[in-house]
């Protein structure tokens, strides 16, 4: 018995040894990062707040990452789960040098559901777009539809406002008024508020970006419940 649990512990530790890193593309948990994994390498772009970023790149050693910036040694652990890879700095000071003061790239990075990639849903978009100018809303409507429920772990909370806006401007086309007012939910609150009282909330970059979606999605509103 002691041999056969041996050779198990054995076996368990070499097959971890020889662990890696999957080669594709990753996208963070609610769209604010990138991780590119090619030949034993590695990139992570993320954005953080106020359009600050994190920029990293290098080789990876089995699920470990290590960047060399003048004699600062940054180690990155990789680590299997959750429909991707767990990514956390295991220096986490000397880490910060890749990043500015309001971003950072710890998290959650997963493997896209189908037609979720960064081309695929600019695919979709650029096909419900001509649909909708086209004036096909029942071709074009569920298009973004099967778009924000399949990829809505990956989406970031810009682009998922704009899908909102335009899915529920189809939905009303249609004369789908409880669709588009249930759409434009999650935008309620914030429709409700003031730009003086929103802008409380976001860091300029952040604001400038969000305020002509918050405007379109009160319009939606507004027009969804006339």
């Amino acid at each position: 018995m002691k041999r056969i649990l041996l050779g198990l512990a054995l076996a368990l530790a070499a097959t971890a040894a020889h662990a890696q890193v999957a080669s594709g593309d990753y996208i963070a948990e609610h769209g604010w990062g990138a991780l590119k994994v090619r030949n034993g390498g590695f990139e992570i772009l993320a954005v953080g707040a106020n359009g600050h970023t994190c920029s990293l790149d290098g080789k990876l050693k089995g699920m470990t990452a290590t960047l060399d910036d003048g004699g600062d040694i940054c180690r990155i652990d990789f680590r299997a789960g959750g429909g991707g890879y767990h990514v956390t700095p295991a220096t986490p000071e000397t880490c910060r040098n890749y990043c500015g003061a309001r971003a950072y790239f710890e998290g959650l990075y997963l493997k896209p559901a189908p037609g979720c990639s960064d081309a695929e849903r600019a695919a979709t978009q650029k096909t419900f777009k001509a649909a909708y100018v086209a004036k096909h809303y029942a071709k074009a409507a569920p298009l973004l539809a099967r778009q924000l429920a399949a990829c809505v772990r990956t989406l970031g909370p810009m682009e998922t406002a704009s899908i909102r806006n335009d899915l529920a401007i189809a939905q009303y086309h249609l004369g789908q008024k409880a669709d588009c007012l249930k759409t434009l939910q999650p935008l309620a609150a914030n429709a409700a508020k003031t730009d003086e009282q929103l802008k409380e909330d976001f860091p300029p970059s952040d604001w400038d970006e969000y305020a002509p979606l918050i405007k379109a999605a009160r319009t939606n509103l507004a027009l969804c419940r006339g």
